[in-house]
């Protein structure tokens, strides 16, 4: 399961910094800051439509052959995108190409999720959930650190990109390899649910309805799930100003470069921000609390963003993104974890489906409040503070919600070497 994460992953950094390169930083492209929001709508609403059938398909057959044959297939899908970068096209075949593989990503990381506590003991999903997530996000990282490296020795238009796509491919066929490693009913679900049907559209939406009643039974999964949506749209209101930033205000020099690579570095900054929340937040639940972590990880969140509008330098915003990525990955861990001790095997792909279709209405709105709220030059007072408001809120609801649903208490150990499970 971890090397399946870390290969896809690796090869989602190196398509991300081709799709970015190619688009947001190359000079025939030049868009605006809502026309950025809108590509990225275009790319993340239509799996909220998807998000149905991937939770469906997790809960009704086996979630290793989703994650062979996903990977397999999204592979193939860049081996087009490539194809149309090197003839020079821009359009339609592309965005077309490119929509379908950021598709096939939703059942390779629902099927990671909704897997991961068929090869984990309960006691040790917050472990697991702090090394295998965040693993894959700081492996991300360092993909687009990699395609940021491969741009500079390859051509640097279409071709160039083209190129990087076709290393992010091989990653793809590497992970799937390793998924075909487990056994077919390995990652569940070891019993089929009556409500998981695929008949029809009528079928989907009654086994979602299932889904969503099964989530409403268990109201402290729910409201962590809230939670994480509400977070990632202050995240995507900041990721348009760092692109918006970087792209018209920083130049940066020596160790803080401004553009392109100033915009990886802050990426690699966030992923080795993921990476701490990994090492730290273990420890942290075992000594201070569930609860308490998570609301100092939302006040920290808050404090942190005005600073960029303060002083808008790189070092500064690199500092800034390094703490907001350290906060940010911590909250999921946690709501991870609890997430997948409370919902039953049978429906945790159908819950995976809804959190990702959560999260990526609530990024996308984030960046539509970014595009039309923010200057071209990526820095206002407003905006942030708003931001910072709104995480302290958030942090103060949650104060409330993890009291009363006893998310104060948790069980943590160190992962360590167990007796498979019954299918196992």
């Amino acid at each position: 399961m971890f090397g399946t994460r870390l290969m896809g992953q690796f090869g989602d950094g190196v398509f991300q910094a081709a799709l970015a390169g190619s688009v947001l930083f190359n000079p025939d492209r030049q868009t605006d800051p809502v026309a950025i929001a809108l590509g990225f709508a275009v790319l993340l609403l239509p799996y909220s439509l998807l998000g149905p059938f991937t939770g469906i398909l997790l809960d009704r057959y086996p979630r290793r052959n989703v994650l062979l044959w996903a990977n397999v297939v999204r592979a193939g899908v860049l081996v087009g995108v490539a194809g149309v970068l090197w003839a020079g096209g821009r359009t339609g075949p592309f965005l077309l190409l490119a929509l379908i593989a950021v598709a096939v990503n939703r059942f390779i990381l629902g099927g990671l999720s909704a897997g991961l506590p068929r090869v984990a003991r309960e006691h040790e999903l917050v472990t697991a959930n702090a090394l295998s997530p965040t693993a894959g996000t700081v492996v991300l990282t360092i993909g687009v650190g990699a395609a940021v490296g491969l741009q500079r020795l390859v051509d640097s238009g279409d071709v160039g990109y083209a190129v990087i796509v076709l290393v992010a491919a091989a990653t793809y066929l590497l992970s799937g390899l390793v998924a075909g490693g487990f056994p077919v009913r390995a990652l569940g679900p070891e019993h089929d649910d009556p409500t998981a049907r695929l008949d029809t559209v009528r079928s989907v939406v009654t086994g979602m309805v299932a889904g969503a009643r099964h989530l409403a039974e268990r109201r402290a999964a729910g409201y962590g799930l809230l939670t994480v949506g509400l977070g990632r749209a202050g995240f995507g209101v900041t990721t348009m100003a760092l692109l918006l930033l970087y792209r018209n205000t920083v130049e940066g020099s020596g160790l803080f470069p401004g553009g392109n690579t100033g915009l990886g570095q802050v990426v690699l900054a966030s992923g080795f921000g993921a990476f701490l929340a990994a090492v730290m937040t273990p420890g942290a639940v075992r000594r201070i609390s569930r609860r308490t972590w998570m609301v100092t990880l939302l006040v920290v969140a808050a404090v942190a963003w005005p600073v960029v509008v303060a002083v808008p330098e790189t070092p500064v915003v690199v500092a800034v993104a390094l703490v907001t990525g350290l906060a940010g990955q911590g909250i999921k861990i946690l709501v991870d974890a609890g997430v997948q001790s409370e919902v039953d095997d049978e429906f945790r792909g159908r819950v995976f489906a809804l959190y990702d279709m959560l999260f990526n209405v609530c990024v996308v709105s984030g960046f539509l409040i970014g595009a039309f709220g923010l200057p071209d030059s990526g820095l206002s007072w407003p905006v942030f503070l708003g931001v910072a408001v709104g995480y302290l809120l958030l942090a103060g609801w949650v104060a409330r919600w993890t009291a009363r649903y006893g998310w104060a208490r948790v069980s943590v150990t160190t992962p360590h070497v167990v007796t498979p499970r019954s299918g196992v």
